[in-house]
């Protein structure tokens, strides 16, 4: 499919990878409806893709909320004039081990169930559903077309992810299976995985953990949203590719 005629939802594009899906889109003529929790940030990056050749919509978006996806699949198709896909980006962290004792007191401190159901609410049920949405928009308007999900190499288990692998694993799991169900429809499904990216998420990690997970990727340095985007592209343009994930980690075996 070539990027100038794709008409795409970006969710969580207001920063970091998503907000670099948003410009390369752009840049290469698509139309791009863009959610997220961060209105400042959805301005931000509209005003940052003007005079582009690709058209740039913004809305606030809150993927936990069914309601508020199923508006803005609505509003983006009738924005661009159809849909053809989805970049399914939106995603939150919320790490704690599963079980483990604190160094001062000795009291056993169990995983936070508050943290458990807010990752799963966004990464997993947000997710799946503006897949359900995307797809059902796509299909009642006789459009073809690709959904991207962004899945992560925390899916092959991490210390202190339960709740994020949990996730990223079921989203790799469903790209194979959506793909299966969508394909009558001319709708093929992919996914990618990256591994540490420089982004928000990273950007917050102390020095010396960062230095920790830096010195394990063979490549021997922090990925970039450009190298994400390469792989977001391969997807979009490769009509022979579904259901399959790509590991974009630099090596990196957690």
């Amino acid at each position: 499919m070539k990027l100038e005629n794709m008409r795409l939802i970006v969710t969580g594009g207001a920063q970091g990878m998503g907000r670099h899906f948003v410009q390369r889109l752009a840049e290469s003529g698509a139309s791009v409806a863009v959610g997220d929790v961060q209105p400042e940030g959805l301005e931000a990056v509209k005003e940052s893709c003007r005079g582009l050749p690709g058209q740039v919509f913004s809305r606030p978006l809150d993927v936990s909320k069914i309601s508020d996806l199923k508006a803005f699949v609505d509003w983006a198709s009738e924005a661009m004039g159809g849909l053809t896909g989805l970049i399914n980006n939106a995603g939150i962290l919320r790490d704690g081990l599963m079980v483990r004792k604190d160094r001062e007191t000795g009291e056993v401190v169990t995983l936070d169930e508050a943290a458990w159901h807010a990752t799963l609410a966004v990464n997993l049920t947000g997710a799946t559903f503006m897949v359900r949405e995307t797809v059902a928009k796509m299909i009642a308007t006789d459009q073809k077309g690709v959904i991207v999900n962004m899945s992560s190499i925390a899916r092959y288990g991490n210390r202190g992810q339960t709740s994020y692998a949990a996730t990223k694993a079921a989203i790799a799991a469903n790209t194979r299976t959506w793909a299966l169900e969508f394909a009558r429809f001319g709708i093929r499904v992919g996914a990618v995985a990256p591994g540490m990216i420089e982004t928000p998420m990273i950007q917050g990690m102390n020095q010396k953990a960062r230095d920790a997970l830096v010195n394990m990727v063979p490549v021997g340095r922090v990925g970039l949203p450009e190298d994400i985007w390469e792989a977001v592209r391969f997807i979009i343009a490769c009509d022979y590719f579904t259901g399959r994930t790509i590991d974009v980690d630099g090596g990196l075996s957690m």
